[in-house]
């Protein structure tokens, strides 16, 4: 597949790695020599020098014969990215998306606008984020969470801490503990010391092992009962950081919660904060760095507290000290991946990073068209997918334990008409069933041959 990315920021760059390894053919346009630079160091790619929105340039690297434009500049108004994929969808790129920084666009009537004039997808990393923290402010005892049709269906990621009941105890022995109950929820990997382990019968949980398992809505009380879990009820957010992401969580949350408290240190920012959201925001100007300073404004009473500065240290260190002050349930901004796994060390409950989340709306483009979805978990280097199967695709041939699926691919459950279930061994996928499935990186491509 020919891969065209302009912009070779944080998001560009990790889009040009990520989609390198996955064998495409990766064409990187920046107007910045030291960012082409620094990728081509580190990435399979062929890099192209040139303004962003110049024809010329955008013939250069040969936008006529791409499968996939993505446009991703850094540092630029989102008009530019806008142009450049609209430019590029008439020179002839396939498929088409563009990184922006306005909800307005999202709308229904505004993302058909867009869809007429040739943009296949708009994409907004820091809305995507906000939405990803306000579910798991929702599913307060997972470290991360994702909802099929509507929660009909849910993955969560639970750490195991040390008095877990499951700690020592192989998948086998828990799974007939569970049977007796109707089956409600399914295993399906484990993240160990930066491995991603699809598990067999003899695989023994250990401490701070990442579970990963797919539920039904009316297995999840039951599942956190197994795993020694409470739901934290989250009725007030302190959040370090008034910039996009801070600001959207709390108008979203606003009038679901009885107090959010924004700390932010740029003063001119905290006056417009305070003119755009609602009156239970309190807008705080101030240096969240400072412990006795979160102290001062109450921070032993809050809820949960949502660090969102631009420094991941900050944000990983304020958490911890939100921790010790006894908040429940803290989450942070990590932009940096080797710092993922650290901060959860640390004792960071949740991570989100943008450039993971946007990655695989964008991966997307590069499988099949039964893809309805694709999500990258922060724990682990897999892939959760959501396939729609099309007639006659190979996986509608015989039972799952017979069709020889992927070795580190596992299908975690169905969702058939009115119908959820977990699959197992015996289940025989459907047509028009949506499945959803949980895939190692090396096995996406395999996996996606299953459903054309």
């Amino acid at each position: 597949m020919r891969i065209i990315i302009e912009g070779a920021g944080e998001v560009g760059s990790h889009l040009a790695k990520m989609l390198s390894t996955e064998g495409g053919d990766i064409t990187v346009i920046d107007n910045n020599e030291e960012r082409l630079g620094k990728l081509a160091a580190n990435a399979d790619v062929v890099t192209v020098l040139g303004n962003p929105s110049s024809i010329k340039v955008l013939k250069d690297a040969d936008v006529q014969h791409s499968d996939l434009f993505i446009s991703v500049n850094p540092f630029v108004p989102q008009d530019v990215n806008i142009i450049s994929a609209l430019l590029a969808k008439k020179l002839g790129s396939k498929k088409v998306t563009a990184r922006i920084d306005d909800e307005e666009f999202l709308s229904s009537e505004n993302k058909l606008l867009f869809k007429e004039m040739g943009m296949d997808l708009l994409f907004y990393p820091e809305k995507i984020a906000a939405d990803e923290i306000n579910d798991l402010l929702k599913h307060s005892a997972s470290t991360e969470s994702m909802d099929f049709a509507r929660g009909r269906l849910q993955i969560s990621a639970i750490k195991l801490d040390e008095d877990s009941p499951i700690v020592d105890m192989k998948l086998e022995e828990f799974t007939a503990m569970a049977s007796t109950d109707k089956l409600q929820f399914r295993v399906i990997a484990i993240s160990r010391n930066n491995e991603t382990i699809i598990p067999k019968f003899d695989t023994k949980f250990k401490y701070h092992d990442l579970i990963f398992i797919i539920t039904t809505r009316e297995g999840q009380p039951l599942l956190m009962r197994y795993f020694g879990k409470n739901e934290i009820e989250i009725d007030t957010v302190m959040i370090l950081g008034g910039g996009p992401i801070g600001e959207m969580i709390s108008k979203q949350l606003g009038k679901q919660l009885s107090g959010i408290k924004i700390i932010e240190k740029d003063k001119e920012r905290c006056l417009q904060l305070s003119e755009k959201t609602d009156n239970n925001v309190v807008v705080v100007n101030g240096d969240g760095r400072n412990a006795d300073f979160l102290l001062d404004e109450g921070i032993r009473d809050y809820d949960a507290f949502v660090a969102l500065t631009g420094s991941d240290e900050t944000n990983v260190l304020a958490c911890v000290v939100a921790k010790k002050f006894g908040v429940e349930r803290v989450i942070a901004e990590v932009e940096n991946i080797e710092y993922i796994h650290l901060a959860e060390e640390m004792g960071v409950d949740a991570v989100i990073n943008k450039k993971l989340i946007t990655a695989g709306r964008i991966f997307k483009f590069t499988l099949s068209d039964k893809v309805r979805f694709v999500r990258y978990m922060s724990g682990t280097d897999a892939e959760v997918l959501e396939y729609t199967v099309a007639p006659g695709s190979y996986i509608t041939k015989a039972p799952l334990k017979d069709i020889d699926f992927p070795k580190n691919a596992i299908v975690g459950g169905i969702i058939r008409g009115s119908e959820s279930f977990i699959a197992v061994g015996n289940t025989k996928i459907e047509t028009y069933d949506r499945v959803a499935v949980f895939a190692a990186p090396e096995a996406v491509k395999e996996v996606d041959r299953f459903f054309k």
